[in-house]
């Protein structure tokens, strides 16, 4: 079948309001049926993918993620930030900002640090007198560092597809991470001060040290998640078990955000959302070893070699076919469906793999804030019920801060490679 006619049926599939997981499926089977290939060879290519040490990690980070989101930690991190940058113009934007990445390195989704940080912090600013598209803003961008601080979920997706070292890849994520929360941090600074807006009443030292108390259950779960990875206590499946049995006892026993007869509809919302994104990433693979299989992975590879594209030129079309395919599509999807076909070139041309890592994750972050299909821009519509063009307004200028970080991201790497290769070597 011909990879125009493949493409055809492919945007033709998503236009009829199929889910993702059945477009990736069902144009699987059908190009298995057109080989003349046994379909019983499908439920065994998932069964191999699927059993993948990496793979369970997804679930338990998933529900680690929930509890966080329903167990009150939110507002212990709002607190603790807000001690200390509540009394700067525009405090309470940039305590969303630093709580939000303090909160990613817990969470692992944006979706999750968006909607956790939003129900409480939007509010919270138009009750301040902010505008209420630039504390729209101020989340959805903000929310986005739950896939680029570690722990990440699509930087698991990635090391499943590119077989690479997920502990490195959390590492690489930490440094652009840090980077994309100081640039959202000046330019809200700058922004607050020309709209003059308030100043937040000083918090006595007392109470910065109460709230600093009752952030450490909260701060405690990267720092043993982390810790025990890069102190080699635990592998990554394991970390990921042991988030969430200690987001489990945050959650219920210091924050009190949720109880014990909570626990077990939270695990079973977990295992529903971890079951589609498990479904998708079955699917995307299966078509993905056809695609390979069939050929077109080396074709590629050979088209883009006869081109003669340096490396620089090729990571320019990627990055605009990454945002292109992230307006339209769902950040999962966009990673399993472009991986197979992009990293044989990956290779070829030099590019370390690491690096190319945080440089997608980066443009899925961008797919987050862009619209018509931006994750982010929903979360924030069923937070605030504001007009979808009310949030597009206040998240564009963070979506161009983020294409600036991209540009940079993608050519000088040691911002990315500079930790893995300090503690890795």
């Amino acid at each position: 079948m011909s990879p125009v006619l493949i493409l055809g049926l492919f945007f033709a599939f998503l236009a009829m309001g199929m889910p993702i997981y059945l477009v990736l499926g069902f144009l699987a089977t059908l190009l298995y049926i057109v080989d003349g290939k046994l379909l019983v060879g499908i439920p065994q290519l998932m069964a191999d993918y699927l059993n993948s040490a990496t793979l369970v990690s997804i679930p338990f980070f998933v529900m680690a993620a929930t509890f966080m989101q329903r167990g009150g930690i939110a507002k212990a991190l709002i607190d603790f930030a807000s001690g200390f940058v509540g009394r700067v113009r525009g405090g309470l934007a940039v305590v969303c900002v630093l709580a939000t990445t303090v909160f990613a390195a817990i969470s692992g989704s944006s979706v999750a640090t968006a909607l956790a940080m939003g129900t409480l912090l939007v509010p919270a600013m138009v009750e301040r007198r902010y505008r209420r598209d630039f504390a729209l803003g101020v989340v959805g961008a903000s929310g986005t560092l739950g896939i680029l601080i570690p722990p990440s979920l699509a930087m698991i997706v990635y090391a499943i597809v590119a077989e690479e070292s997920v502990p490195k890849l959390f590492l690489a994520g930490v440094v652009p991470g840090l980077i994309q929360a100081a640039l959202f941090v000046a330019w809200i600074l700058w922004y607050c001060r020309r709209e003059g807006y308030p100043r937040e009443p000083a918090v006595a030292p007392r109470e910065i040290a109460a709230a600093t108390v009752r952030a450490l259950p909260a701060l405690a779960v990267p720092a043993i998640v982390l810790g025990g990875i890069y102190g080699g206590f635990v592998t990554v499946a394991e970390a990921a078990a042991l988030s969430t049995f200690v987001a489990i006892l945050v959650a219920v026993l210091a924050y009190r955000g949720c109880g014990w007869r909570d626990v077990p509809s939270i695990i079973a919302e977990s295992i529903r959302q971890s079951a589609v994104l498990i479904i998708i990433v079955a699917s995307a693979l299966v078509l993905g070893h056809w695609i390979t299989a069939a050929g077109y992975t080396k074709a590629i590879v050979g088209w883009v070699d006869t081109l003669g594209l340096d490396a620089w030129q090729f990571l320019l079309f990627v990055n605009l076919l990454l945002f292109v395919l992230g307006m339209f599509l769902e950040v999962i999807s966009v990673m399993l469906i472009t991986l197979p076909l992009i990293l044989p070139i990956v290779d070829q041309l030099g590019i370390d793999k690491v690096h190319f890592a945080i440089i997608v994750t980066v443009n899925m972050e961008i797919a987050l804030l862009t619209p018509p299909v931006g994750l982010n821009l929903y979360v924030l519509a069923s937070i605030s019920k504001a007009p979808f063009g009310e949030i597009v307004r206040g998240i564009t200028p963070f979506v161009w801060l983020m294409l600036g970080l991209l540009a940079v991201i993608t050519y000088v790497p040691v911002l990315s490679l500079w930790l893995p290769r300090l503690v890795f070597g």
